[in-house]
């Protein structure tokens, strides 16, 4: 039932998906939130997150997280966070292990379904802020992680976590694999690859038994590869195909019992037909999805005068409406 119409409209540049995917990531400036404060987390495992707090003494939290490569400053984190904490909220924005511009104790990094951290996160959150209500909201690689930890266990959720706001998530890996090797992708394909290989090489001075870095430029040339020959085997799987397929937030979806909303732009090039889940949507009632014409991967630029860009409207309009 909760198949959502989109009113988004982007000005006639902006209805490229690769410029909205592009521009606001590149000049967005996004103003009026306090400088926050960093807080290390120590994880069960003796490695560690940052996490960025914003925090005005609301009883009400927002816990972001960012995508593939990213980290709290970025602007699409930081406009979420300055949406909600203009709402009276406090935020708090998790840069995942290795994210937040010091490499991580432990071999093992993060992924798309590396749900384990945020649950710790946010029970800590829980515990020392004393918050009646807590939302998620993720975006792309963040977004799925956001969704697994929604449906994956819903009995073992918090009580006070009360929904979900998830934001051009490639539900389907496998299939947004498939889609991420079109030629269209290549300048973002190849960002993604630079980033995570100077990531991995600085890992490997570290764990030189662990990580072969043999005949590297030659052997990695999609994210694809990325995965079977350092994800997948880092963090427990067999190969990429295995890993796409046990943490695809997809067959968690049908599972999710509390209001969640998933913002996925029809233009957005990261995305595979199967990340447009609208069959699961007619059919929950908790699961409400969005599948706008525009909108690019992260985008949605609509120069609204508040500065917000839609999907933070549209997420604090879901939130404060179903939540």
């Amino acid at each position: 039932m909760p198949v959502l119409t989109s009113d988004y409209a982007p000005p006639l540049p902006f209805r490229s998906g690769h410029l909205n995917t592009i521009l606001p990531n590149l000049v967005r400036r996004v103003r009026g939130l306090p400088e926050p404060e960093r807080v290390r987390y120590t994880l069960p495992d003796t490695d560690f997150v940052d996490v960025d707090h914003y925090l005005q003494g609301s009883d009400r939290l927002l816990l972001v997280l960012h995508g593939l490569e990213g980290d709290s400053r970025r602007p699409y984190a930081r406009g979420m966070a300055r949406a909600f904490y203009q709402r009276g909220w406090d935020v708090a924005v998790l840069n995942f292990r290795s994210c937040s511009g010091e490499p991580n104790r432990l071999l093992r990094m993060y992924h798309a379904g590396e749900t384990t951290d945020t649950a710790f996160v946010l029970s800590q959150l829980l515990h020392t802020g004393g918050y009646d209500k807590a939302v998620l909201v993720g975006f792309s690689l963040g977004g799925n992680v956001a969704l697994k930890l929604m449906g994956e266990q819903p009995d073992a959720l918090p009580d006070a976590l009360k929904g979900c706001v998830a934001i051009s998530v490639p539900v389907d890996l496998m299939g947004s694999t498939g889609s991420f090797r079109q030629g269209s992708n290549r300048i973002y394909r190849r960002r993604f690859l630079k980033k995570l290989g100077q990531k991995l090489h600085q890992k490997a001075t570290h764990y030189p038994d662990d990580i072969d870095l043999t005949d590297y430029r030659k052997r990695i040339r999609t994210l694809q590869d990325f995965d079977d020959c350092y994800t997948a085997p880092i963090h427990g799987f067999r190969d990429a195909v295995d890993y796409y397929t046990r943490n695809s937030s997809l067959q968690y979806l049908h599972r999710i019992d509390r209001p969640t909303l998933l913002l996925n732009a029809r233009n957005d090039s990261f995305l595979s037909e199967s990340c447009y889940p609208r069959a699961i949507g007619e059919q929950s009632e908790h699961l409400f999805v969005e599948f706008p014409r525009h909108g690019g991967h992260v985008g949605f630029v609509d120069f609204h005068p508040s500065g917000q860009l839609y999907s933070e409207r549209r997420a604090v309009w879901f939130v404060e409406g179903y939540i």
